[in-house]
């Protein structure tokens, strides 16, 4: 199969022998190997060779562009067409013969694969492809390719291949030797070309214009002074664009490439051309691709990564600085046949900065798919994964899921089984299935076609795009519909293109795709005209100044972001629906709710997710339901809603000075425990409260004695009293603000005679004496009686008596009667 001498013309060849042998001792490689050294297009092409025993090695390429780029490739090594000894299967595109030895697919079809067929029969080798991206779909790919091994097919031979992962740790995981090619030969001249001024990072789907303009300038600067074609990197089709209109003028041909492009646009950016040429590229064409010509890269240092805003349930994609290894890996596209430069849009300095990788999407996309695909697999904790995914994101996607009927008690139902065998997000596998029962499998494959290739439009209305693509009929669209009419039962060319069920308006049906896909994403208008509505799943939406959208009271939202600094997401794609189809496809439900607002509301509401749609007194709630409501009342406005007099004060006081001296089983009494417990110590009494003068009116010192334990609480007056006896006779009141330090203030002359110092909770706690002067002054603070009769009282007779001179100061108060009353001066 491989022509002679053809693994002497790429490093990897020499890297074939050793790949060989770790496969047939241990089964696995990780095979770690730069860009340009011919791993993804010669080494399957040697491994046919070398291991094939009849059956097929299968290549998984992260995207269908490097997988269609790499079948060619390989094929044309061979002499032959693609369908011949090398063959390509991705989404919408199968060219497989049954000569085809190589077949080269994307991670997504081979995960379905996988599901189908999990011992993947007829299959040989299988090498996973630039597995360092990190990106969900690969990654389950070689966790369930690697568990297959073990469980059905021991002799399937794996292979990892990999530029800048972190290699031991994947050999680890394969439990293989890893294998490594040498780098290419063609140097790489690297220059840092920083944007003369500041720009502004980027927000969410935003770029700063200013950075746009200085990556224009960057590649009129390599037209000038480099030879060969031109490479540029950004970060989405908005800004290819964009940099296109800014090099219209240029000689050169300036070509897109980018994965919303059809096939034959996606060649035809890949062959060289008769000028110069300019490709502006996403990261489609960061690995596994060579672009010919190119001796030029230009980076603008940004890439698009899924993001997911936990918070309000809606997931899309943030604008990041990349990786060092991804810069890494787009520079090296520029050495791939010769000599190359890359000009990087920022400064070394800033490249130190840069994250090592990029994350893990499973660390930070949407895990819906993920979820759905380990369900109908198996028992996700077994799965040998190189990272697990987030517990948190992980339960809302599992739960999301099962709102969708995908599952029902953590486990596949059929609806989910479909669902994943569609190819799309299973929210729009969903729409797909359900729709096609409800609209059409004709109307819901188009409305589906639309939002699975998130088409770029110039406004918010998804009709409208469906109208202008039912009109130009852009082959990707066309080609996807195909597909998905395909995977509907019964599905497969019914109906003309644009197409509509008998008496359903068009705004009707997307809407009901929509509201398919995303039930909790239905909104409704919070006044009429307003640009603000209410979503179905508790969260607020925003349509954008002068959207025509405005007139619809109900709209399905498809897509929105999440808009830094904005309270609202923003309305990126919408259609109109109205209440009754709201309610059919979201479903409504009768919710019995009592509430507080300062008195006892109970109602019974028929709601639409979070959305209230009608509401009717409830006459007869159970108290144990008032109850509640009366004590959330409480905890969200405070204990002061209870009269808490004197005595209720009193009591909490002396039970806190027990138990900070004896602990339990005297109650914690303190404000947070009583709010969290307010149903235990009130009981049925907040049954029967209806208003605030109710709850003003519970004898709350009763309900907190009742918390006393027994015998504990017929000792309350004898450990904690609430007054002292003092030697005068009278009784005084102790302030309990310090539990711990119970506080005793009385004139000095009243203490006449008192040797010891008080003590309190069985002599635990020593009272602390405020010993005031005639007037009711403090003179001296003590729990010490007996240090300060002899050590202080002296200094404070000798001070004061002259200012008192009708109260006894006599020197020896030990001996002298104590009295409240003015007496003659003595001694």
């Amino acid at each position: 199969m491989l022509p002679d001498g053809l693994l002497t013309t790429l490093p990897a060849g020499a890297a074939v022998p050793a790949l060989l042998d770790a496969l047939r001792g241990s089964g696995t490689a990780v095979l770690q190997a730069p860009p340009g050294t011919g791993k993804t297009t010669l080494v399957p092409l040697a491994l046919a060779d070398g291991l094939g025993a009849g059956g097929r090695v299968v290549v998984a390429e992260p995207r269908r562009l490097a997988a269609r780029a790499a079948a060619a490739r390989m094929a044309s090594l061979l002499g032959e067409e693609v369908g011949g000894l090398v063959g390509h299967a991705v989404r919408g595109d199968r060219r497989v013969g049954p000569r085809t030895r190589v077949e080269v697919v994307t991670t997504g079809l081979l995960l379905r694969r996988l599901l189908r067929d999990p011992d993947l029969p007829g299959v040989d080798v299988l090498v996973l492809d630039e597995v360092h991206e990190r990106q969900l779909d690969a990654d389950l790919v070689l966790a369930f390719a690697l568990q297959a091994r073990e469980l059905l097919r021991p002799d399937l031979h794996l292979v990892a291949a990999s530029a800048t992962l972190d290699v031991p740790r994947l050999a680890q995981l394969l439990g293989g030797p890893v294998v490594t090619a040498t780098a290419p030969v063609h140097p790489l001249e690297v220059r840092w070309c920083p944007p003369p001024r500041p720009v502004r990072p980027p927000e969410g789907l935003r770029v700063d214009p200013a950075l746009l303009d200085h990556v224009a300038a960057l590649v009129r600067r390599a037209l000038g002074d480099l030879a060969g074609d031109v490479l540029v990197f950004l970060p989405g089709a908005g800004e290819i664009r964009a940099v296109q209109g800014r090099l219209q003028d240029l000689p050169v041909d300036v070509v897109a490439l980018h994965g919303k492009r059809s096939g034959a646009e996606q060649d035809d950016a890949l062959r060289p051309g008769p000028r110069r040429r300019v490709v502006l590229s996403t990261a489609v064409a960061e690995s596994s691709l060579t672009v010919p010509g190119v001796r030029v890269v230009v980076d603008a240092g940004l890439a698009r990564v899924p993001r997911v805003d936990h918070a309000r349930g809606f997931g899309g994609l943030d604008t990041v600085r990349v990786s060092r290894a991804s810069a890494d890996q787009r520079a090296g596209r520029a050495a791939r046949e010769a000599p190359g430069t890359v000009l990087r849009a920022w400064s070394a300095a800033e490249h130190a900065l840069l994250p090592a990788h990029s994350a893990p999407e499973v660390l930070t996309a949407d895990l819906t798919a993920f979820a759905l695909l380990t369900a109908a697999w198996g028992d996700l904790d077994d799965l040998p994964l190189l990272d697990r995914p987030p517990a948190g994101p992980l339960a809302a996607a599992r739960d999301g899921l099962h709102r969708l009927g995908a599952l029902a008690d953590g486990v596949v139902t059929p609806l989910g089984r479909a669902m994943a065998d569609v190819g799309v997000h299973p929210r729009l596998a969903r729409a797909l299935l359900r729709g096609a029962e409800l609209v059409g499998p004709r109307a819901a494959a188009e409305v589906v076609a639309l939002l699975s290739e998130d088409t770029a439009r110039s406004g918010d209305d998804l009709v409208a795009a469906w109208r202008a693509a039912v009109r130009e009929e852009p082959a990707p669209w066309r080609q996807e519909v195909r597909r998905l009419l395909a995977a509907v039962p019964g599905g497969t060319g019914r109906g003309r293109p644009g197409g509509l069920p008998e008496g359903l308006p068009r705004d009707l049906v997307a809407g009901t795709v929509v509201a398919l896909a995303h039930p909790e994403r239905v909104a409704r208008q919070r006044s009429e005209g307003s640009a603000a509505y209410a979503t179905t799943g508790g969260t607020g939406v925003e349509l954008a100044e002068g959207s025509g959208l405005r007139s619809a009271p109900w709209l399905a939202v498809a897509v929105a972001d999440r808009g830094p600094g904005r309270a609202a997401a923003r309305v990126r794609a919408a259609a109109p629906l109205d209440e009754a189809t709201a309610r059919e496809v979201v479903g409504t439900e009768v919710v019995e709710e009592v509430r507080w607002d300062g008195d006892v509301r109970a109602r019974r509401v028929e709601r639409l997710g979070a959305l209230e749609l009608s509401s009717r007194p409830w006459p007869d709630p159970p108290p144990a339901a008032v109850a509640g409501a009366v004590a959330e009342g409480v905890r969200r406005e405070g204990l002061q809603l209870l009269t808490f007099g004197p005595a209720a004060q009193s009591l909490r006081a002396r039970v806190a000075c027990c138990r900070a001296a004896q602990g339990d089983p005297w109650p914690d009494l303190g404000d947070e425990h009583l709010l969290a417990t307010l149903p235990q110590w009130l009981g049925t009494d907040l049954a029967g409260v209806r208003s605030r003068r109710d709850l003003a009116r519970l004898d709350v010192v009763a309900a907190l004695r009742a918390l006393l334990p027994w015998p504990q609480a017929g000792r309350l007056d004898e450990l904690a009293p609430e007054r002292l006896p003092v030697p005068t006779g009278r009784a005084v009141r102790l302030d309990y603000a310090d539990p711990a330090a119970p506080v005793l203030a009385l004139k000095l002359q009243e203490a006449f005679g008192w040797t010891a110092t008080p003590r309190l909770v069985d002599g635990r706690v020593p009272v602390v004496l405020h010993l005031l002067s005639p007037a009711g002054r403090p003179l001296a603070v003590t729990a010490d009686l007996e240090s300060f009769w002899r050590n202080v009282y002296p200094s404070v007779r000798a001070e004061v008596r002259g200012r008192y001179p009708r109260h006894p100061w006599p020197q020896d108060p030990l001996a002298a009667a104590p009295t409240a009353r003015v007496a003659r001066r003595s001694g």
